[in-house]
């Protein structure tokens, strides 16, 4: 069981899984709840995570740094020639279509995106994501990779989530143990992206676009809000 979904629900076997199986599923899973707590006994949590106490505060001055700046950056939508990791695929052309009037997307059929500028999105599906320290992550950004090991944030036979915050990314996602190729245990791109352009803090979107979050961690700067004033507006 993940560290973060331990502190945020409690300890819980439903949480885990020997090989294969569906996990409990998260009542905060794209709720509308701006109190979870109160609503479902659950204390969302994220790791302030870096390889030493300069990089973490890089991070919170990172999510500092994006609040109410509304950037105009864009979404990459990775599709890989990874087909065990390529499921959130499906829902690219859905945000495209919902999302494309009001923030630029773009779906990349790559297993690389390098020396771009205007990163604020970049979800992918590999073991290795190559040229990711080449891009330039606007602050609040939010990264991550759908593979098996990515969560385990040192020695990992796979590339740990923390590489995307030493990239320049203020929030990532990984799972600490074998999770097989459910895409609930991973971020939907959809609900991320929807949540954060509405408004919503990172931990928030980012919670609530895991379904079965029992063996992930969430890492980052959970109060980033780059998008605030949309919910006023």
């Amino acid at each position: 069981m993940s560290i973060t979904t331990a502190f945020a629900a409690g300890y819980d076997e439903a949480f885990c899984a020997q090989g294969c199986e569906p996990t409990r599923a998260s009542p905060y899973y794209d709720s509308d709840s701006t109190r979870p707590f109160t609503d479902y006994g659950w204390r969302p949590t994220i790791m302030l995570a870096g390889e030493d106490f300069a990089a973490v505060k890089d991070l919170i001055d990172r999510g500092l740094a994006a609040d109410g700046t509304r950037p105009k950056g864009t979404a990459y939508l990775l599709s890989t020639s990874n087909k065990a990791r390529n499921g959130r695929v499906r829902f690219y052309p859905g945000i495209v279509l919902m999302q494309s009037d009001r923030f630029r997307l773009k779906i990349v059929h790559s297993d690389a995106l390098r020396y771009r500028t205007d990163v604020m999105f970049y979800f992918t599906g590999l073991h290795e994501v190559e040229g990711i320290e080449t891009n330039r992550y606007h602050p609040g950004a939010i990264a991550d990779h759908l593979t098996s090991a990515g969560g385990k944030l040192i020695n990992s036979s796979q590339m740990s989530s923390l590489e995307w915050l030493k990239a320049g990314a203020t929030g990532s996602y990984g799972t600490v143990v074998e999770p097989c190729s459910f895409v609930q245990k991973f971020p939907r791109p959809d609900i991320v992206i929807n949540r954060y352009l509405n408004g919503e803090t990172l931990i928030e979107a980012y919670w609530k676009s895991v379904a079965w979050p029992g063996q992930g961690v969430f890492v980052g700067e959970p109060l980033a809000r780059p998008f605030a004033d949309a919910a006023a507006g």
